[in-house]
């Protein structure tokens, strides 16, 4: 790679961060582990907000269609902030960094939250059952795996796009 490829974009072009994406011949070119990592990291961020919320919302007792409502949002807020986290420290100005997480995560955590949140109200007695019982935890787990495991070929596709978790990857020094 020459100096040119292995600097960082221009500090307020988002949009220049995707345009950078290598399209080396669609999905096949995009690896499982690569899609999984994109994937994993997006999780980090929804599982904060996800289990916060929910932890929140069942302590306090709220009716379930607001602790669901709590953790979509905790989910979206932690999710954005760790992406943005690392686009920040690469030097990328705060509404330019807020565009690189939106085009990178939107996708990925809405698939995810509905998913999850689907699970964790579809299961008798979980979201009632309180933070001290194996149910509420169990399903939670459950919730996540289910959502990690269904998003990675989503994630795979976007990526092979430059889509995605692809637009991060331009502020990433590896």
């Amino acid at each position: 790679m020459n100096k040119a490829e292995n600097s960082a974009p221009e500090p307020d072009n988002a949009e220049g961060a995707l345009a950078h994406q290598h399209k080396q011949g669609g999905v096949s070119s995009v690896s499982w582990s690569a899609a999984a990592s994109a994937t994993l990291h997006c999780l980090t961020g929804c599982a904060i907000g996800e289990v916060l919320g929910m932890v929140i919302g069942t302590t306090l007792g709220l009716h379930n269609v607001t602790t669901v409502v709590l953790s979509v949002a905790l989910a979206f807020v932690f999710g954005y902030a760790l992406t943005m986290r690392g686009v920040l420290h690469a030097g990328i100005g705060f509404t330019a960094a807020l565009k690189v997480a939106l085009a990178a995560d939107t996708v990925s955590i809405v698939i995810m939250e509905i998913l999850d949140n689907a699970i964790m109200v579809a299961v008798p007695g979980a979201m009632d059952s309180g933070i001290t019982s194996p149910l509420f935890w169990s399903a939670l787990a459950f919730s996540l795996l289910v959502a990690f495991l269904l998003t990675i070929p989503v994630n795979r596709w976007m990526i092979s796009r430059g889509k995605g978790h692809a637009v991060v990857h331009t502020y990433h020094h590896h």
